[in-house]
């Protein structure tokens, strides 16, 4: 049976019980992942691994450039991996992503497109109930409901279906505050009513900007918290003790669905709990409950909009009452050596690095070599001859962030026989990471994971960030339609082809106080081209090293070269930072190869020779040498 496209604007109501009845025309059976023929599950899944890199090159473009084509174009992707077949493992997923599609452009484009969502998420719930995805989406589907189209009637019903069908649900008491803020609202509209005091509420359909995220992450000193936002918004601030927290009141703002009651709970810092919630019509507010604090601080950040609020402790002002209370040499004593001082970075400093709540990479510790350094060699030129403003300051590389592509649910591109992609690529960047530390003990190495955990692609980079590294190697295996295509290639972040695109790399490093505003320009140079030089050079070496490695092993190896494309992954990242595809994980001789140890350990010394050469360019090597051991006279 043949079926057409959907005409456009039709909803997912629609569009699924059309392909739902010719599905049970052909199989009244549920869905099975054995009533799919392999060939129509293999189409299926790389059709959904199409629109997931479809997905990351749109989430990769400044928002303001994005499109409602595109966005249609990606819907329209994930939907047909339904078409090729509902019995595809990928299917549910496919689903999910279709609906979190449209809420984006509900967001960005048209509320309308929130119903669509929501069809989207019922459709995923009635055809797949068993899927691991069931609860967030029926949760979700309530957020939408209370949120985003002011239905607080419709999300009551959808919040008590939730709590009926999963008692035992994480969500619940997340629910049930729902329900209570909807009580609590409905009986503070009758009042306005009774009282005839009219309030000018936010119409679901117009412009009013949204609360779109909140992330945080404990330093040292202070802990930090971002509130992303989706345009300027005017805000107050106050603190209440007993207990003792801090709130923000974001003014003529709404919350979106996926924060709506969102109660976020701190391990470790100066914090207890984040709450977030609509504090009356058209007030958005945030609530810290903080612990031992002596004092804080919020500014705002333009492009992207987002309130960024520093908490400070207890541990900060006692580390200056104790500097204070040094006692001062006598008279004509000789002066203390003193230690270089420890100066904390500003708010506006470290601003830039914004790391999300992600998961903590672990360092690999060792012992450093205590001989002096031999004198360190000029850096070489650039591979066209030229010489960078990194060379010619004299850089070099000491701290080194390897990350091992997936992770978690995100399993990655699947071989035939079933290798995953998150599978190989951990156990990639840990023979890496070993490597470089036998051979380089002076680097230090982290992981962006150790293990099997999934972490969102921007808190990758924003982890490297975090550590100061001085690199940032990802590690992915690629995938192709076509099972006969070899070969390896290396990607670097260039968003040279658009002004506008290299200002997103470009914004956070460019932002300064009026105080260091002579700063400006050299930062922007840095920022917009060093960092895409150096990666580029980086991407030859190891695209160059690796290839030659493989190409020892095989002469099929197919040097694919060096490109540039915009993978979230590297978006972001402060320092030289590459993505390498080892080789196409959906060739099933590359797949078998893959899964022999000997020859996980050839991909890891070519990446390994890729490095050391770049570093080798840089004088790292040269510099980090021991002395030789002068002879006896």
């Amino acid at each position: 049976m043949r079926r057409g496209r959907p005409r456009p604007g039709a909803t997912w109501r629609v569009i699924w019980a059309v392909v739902t009845a010719a599905v049970l025309l052909l199989s009244a059976a549920p869905p099975s992942s054995a009533q799919a023929s392999p060939q129509k599950k293999s189409v299926a899944r790389n059709q959904f691994e199409r629109a997931e890199k479809l997905r990351t090159a749109l989430r990769g473009k400044p928002q303001k450039d994005r499109t409602l084509k595109e966005y249609q174009q990606l819907v329209s992707t994930y939907r047909r991996v339904y078409l090729i077949t509902p019995h595809a493992l990928e299917v549910p997923a496919a689903l999910l992503a279709a609906a979190e599609t449209y809420q984006e452009m509900g967001r960005q484009f048209d509320p309308k497109f929130y119903q669509s969502a929501i069809d989207a998420y019922q459709f995923l719930l009635h055809e797949y109930p068993a899927s691991r995805y069931r609860m967030d989406a029926l949760f979700t589907i309530a957020q939408v409901q209370q949120t985003d189209l002011g239905r607080p009637d419709a999300a009551e019903l959808t919040y008590q279906e939730y709590i009926r069908r999963f008692p035992q649900s994480p969500r619940v008491e997340q629910a049930r505050r729902a329900l209570d803020d909807i009580a609590v609202e409905r009986v503070a509209q009758k009042k306005a009513a009774a009282s005839a005091v009219v309030a000018e509420a936010p119409s679901p359909q117009g412009k009013t900007p949204q609360v779109l995220n909140l992330r945080y992450w404990n330093a040292e000193n202070y802990t930090r918290i971002v509130v992303d936002l989706e345009d300027t918004m005017k805000w107050r601030a106050e603190r209440i003790a007993n207990p003792d927290r801090i709130f923000f009141d974001l003014h003529k703002a709404r919350l979106s669905s996926t924060l709506a009651g969102k109660t976020f709970t701190v391990e470790d810092g100066f914090l207890k709990t984040i709450r977030v919630a609509p504090n009356q019509v058209g007030v958005v507010r945030v609530v810290l409950e903080v612990d031992k604090v002596k004092d804080y601080s919020v500014f705002l950040l333009p492009n992207p909009y987002r309130l960024v609020v520093d908490v400070y402790g207890e541990r900060v002002v006692a580390a200056k009452a104790e500097k204070s209370a040094e006692p001062k040499p006598e008279a004509g004593a000789p002066p203390k050596k003193s230690e270089p001082a420890k100066v904390e970075p500003s708010p506006v400093e470290t601003a830039k690095a914004e790391p999300p709540n992600a998961a903590k990479g672990k360092s690999a510790k060792r012992e450093i070599a205590s001989s002096s350094p031999a004198p360190p060699s000029a850096a070489q030129p650039k591979s066209d001859g030229t010489h960078s403003l990194t060379r010619a300051l004299g850089l070099k590389i000491g701290r080194i962030v390897i990350d091992a592509g997936h992770g978690g649910h995100d399993t990655g591109t699947i071989g035939p026989s079933g290798l995953m992609e998150k599978e190989l690529c951990l156990d990639l960047a840990l023979r890496l990471g070993k490597t470089i530390q036998e051979k380089m003990p002076w680097v230090e190495v982290h992981f962006t994971r150790e293990d099997d955990t999934f972490i969102p692609l921007e808190n990758r980079t924003a982890l490297a960030n975090q550590l100061k590294a001085d690199m940032f190697v990802s590690i992915h295996a690629n995938s192709s339609r076509d099972r006969g295509a070899r070969g390896i290639e290396t990607y670097y972040l260039s968003f040279s082809t658009s002004d506008e695109a290299m200002e997103v790399a470009a914004r956070e490093n460019a932002w300064s106080q009026s105080s260091i505003h002579e700063l400006q320009d050299l930062i922007k140079q840095i920022a917009r081209n060093e960092k895409v030089e150096e990666s580029r050079e980086l991407a030859q070496q190891v695209q160059e090293a690796l290839s030659g490695r493989m190409q020892r092993y095989s002469r099929y190896v197919k040097n694919r070269g060096v490109k540039k494309a915009p993978f979230v992954v590297l978006i972001g990242a402060n320092m030289p930072s590459v993505l390498t595809e080892i080789s196409f994980l959906s060739n099933p001789s590359d797949e078998a190869a893959l899964k022999k140890p000997e020859h996980r350990n050839r991909v890891v010394e070519g990446i390994f020779k890729g490095v050391e050469s770049y570093l080798t360019a840089l004088g790292t090597i040269a510099y980090n040498q021991p002395k030789a051991a002068e002879p006896d006279r």
